[in-house]
């Protein structure tokens, strides 16, 4: 009776405690919602004309990104909607298939965003959780810089007034700048100010900065009559929902895109996962790669069947949402709400927004990325500083779409190099202990006399494995020792090429009677190398550690003398 009431008294003074936590996290959620909506609706509508889509396809993206990752994925503070890289690269792709036929753009965009979805689906079945490891972090910083300045330029005619013909970047500056006695210094005005009107309210993380300039450009517009001087509006937004559909494309047209998809695909998730994997380091959340490659998929293919837009977790927005004060994933599921009422409310006002104001929401956001500092930590390391270059090069010079193409082909390249060209390392063992480390980088290890203890820095397969092992045969030749050591630590498993050439090397030292221990090796390659050696061999396979196989070694050296003897 004693305990129950202590009990029961017990949850009597904790339950305020809770009740009060759970109420100043739905409070910071609201707080935090409220201000990403007057972002986000923005955003999605901006973002719609860099894909070259109607508005409400930025906006039907956003609804299906904050719903279905809100319900599906795992970081409380990513917001999943329209972002400026997908799109570019959204209107590159059906700009260069369907050129100006809009309706075939609006099919090709629907479908490239449904294939987007299905790879995405497809990655996480396959558990490709570290698949935007393919895109390597230089060439993903090279291709945002070259990115940003492409869709800032790409802006520039919506507040000049004048619009050039060309697609590509450098002759489109040139048209546009030859136009200079004919900008629209009142859109340029406009412009200016809103952009001046974003750096200051930057400073108040939980105010609507986007929703307030937009408003006020809306309110200057109809007090002017701007349409007058030349400037545009965004015009009607049509945001009646159908039933979702498939879009009618031919059957090489949905190849194309699925081939485009894989792209896509890697761009998101490689974007996406730096603002996730960010974010939860600073707060110290668990991640999830393989269950965000669902909620993508599935919100990609929401967004696909609605005829919405390609959507990932831009680092923008969900730095953003941090900012604001969000403490869980509902500030998302609030801020579909607010975007809710806004569209119901006020659609009609959003139509007279000034495409000025516009222009400067896109250049507002992708200004972060608009910094030298992108490229300052790989000079001064010395390292990939022509990776970076190239990769912003590659937008500028070749578009968005074949610069990205380029970005991902750069980063192969530098992966299959790594891994083709490996570093072998020559050990020996440190002081009296059991250590054996590298001589290159520990030059006071000690080399066991008549052992050449070798490892390769790199898994072993078929584009490596015969480097590998000629470079191992000139030091054989060079040191004539009586055993090796071949540590395979690197190797979590072998192909077919690399176990018939260590079968062709180890017959080989046996046949010059050099003892050959392969150690380190994990179960699938002992259980392998076993199965392809036979029982026969003089090879010694050994699961523990390199001083186990130099014990192994000097054992039978040992004994060896002994019956010489």
């Amino acid at each position: 009776m004693v305990g129950g009431l202590a009990r029961s008294q017990n949850e009597v003074t904790e339950s305020p405690v809770e009740t009060g936590k759970t109420t100043s996290v739905w409070l910071a959620d609201l707080v935090a919602g409220v201000s990403m909506a007057g972002l986000l609706l923005p955003e999605g509508v901006a973002y719609s004309g860099i894909a070259g889509l109607p508005p409400q396809a930025g906006v039907l993206g956003l609804f299906a990104g904050l719903l279905v990752y809100g319900l599906l994925g795992k970081s409380r503070f990513a917001i999943v909607s329209a972002t400026s890289s997908s799109a570019a690269v959204l209107g590159a792709t059906t700009l260069s298939i369907a050129g100006t036929d809009s309706a075939l753009r609006a099919a090709l965009a629907a479908g490239l965003v449904i294939a987007t979805g299905i790879g995405f689906l497809l990655a996480g079945a396959a558990r490709l959780g570290a698949i935007c490891s393919f895109i390597s972090k230089p060439v993903l910083r090279g291709f945002s810089f070259g990115l940003a300045i492409t869709i800032v330029v790409k802006q520039l005619p919506k507040v000049t007034g004048i619009h050039p013909s060309a697609n590509a970047l450098f002759f489109f500056v040139e048209q546009l700048l030859a136009g200079l006695s004919h900008w629209n210094w009142v859109g340029i005005a406009m412009g200016t100010g809103a952009l001046a009107s974003f750096k200051l309210l930057a400073r108040w993380h939980k105010i609507p900065g986007a929703l307030l300039v937009i408003a006020a450009g809306i309110a200057i517009g109809q007090w002017v009559d701007i349409r007058a001087y030349g400037v545009s509006l965004v015009g009607p937004i049509n945001l009646s929902i159908a039933a979702p559909t498939v879009p009618d494309l031919s059957r090489s047209q949905w190849l194309t895109l699925s081939e485009l998809a894989l792209a896509m695909v890697l761009l998101l998730f490689a974007e996406s996962y730096g603002a996730i994997r960010g974010m939860a380091l600073k707060h110290g959340d668990a991640i999830s790669p393989n269950r965000d490659l669902y909620a993508f998929g599935v919100a990609n293919l929401v967004s696909g069947l609605f005829h919405g837009m390609p959507i990932g977790a831009g680092f923008s927005a969900t730095s953003a949402n941090e900012a604001a004060g969000a403490m869980s994933g509902k500030s998302a599921w609030i801020a579909a709400a607010v975007v809710l009422v806004l569209v119901g409310l006020f659609l009609p006002l959003i139509e007279l927004t000034p495409e000025p104001i516009l222009a400067a929401v896109v250049i507002h956001a992708v200004a972060h990325t608009l910094t030298l500092d992108v490229f300052r930590p790989y000079f001064v390391w010395r390292r990939d500083r022509v990776v970076v270059v190239t990769s912003t090069l590659a937008v500028l010079c070749f578009g968005v779409l074949d610069g990205l193409l380029v970005g991902i082909g750069i980063s192969l390249a530098m992966t299959l190099r790594g891994l083709s060209e490996p570093l072998v390392s020559e050990l020996g063992r440190m002081g009296e202990g059991h250590d054996f480390l590298s001589r290159s980088g520990h030059a006071d290890v000690l080399l066991l006399p008549g052992l050449l203890i070798v490892r390769p820095e790199a898994p072993l397969f078929f584009a490596n494995v015969e480097r590998v092992l000629v470079d191992i045969r000139g030091r054989i030749a060079a040191a004539k020792p009586y055993g090796v050591v071949l540590s395979m630590e690197e190797s979590a498993d072998l192909d077919g090429t690399s176990v018939e050439a260590l079968v062709d090397f180890a017959n080989e030292q046996a046949a010059e009677d050099v003892a050959l221990v392969l150690t380190r090796l994990k179960d699938p390659v002992f259980a392998l190398m076993q199965t392809s050696l036979g029982a026969s061999t003089v090879t010694r396979l050994e699961a523990g550690s390199v001083d186990d196989a130099v014990t192994l070694l000097a054992h039978e050296m040992a004994l060896k003398k002994s019956v010489l003897d």
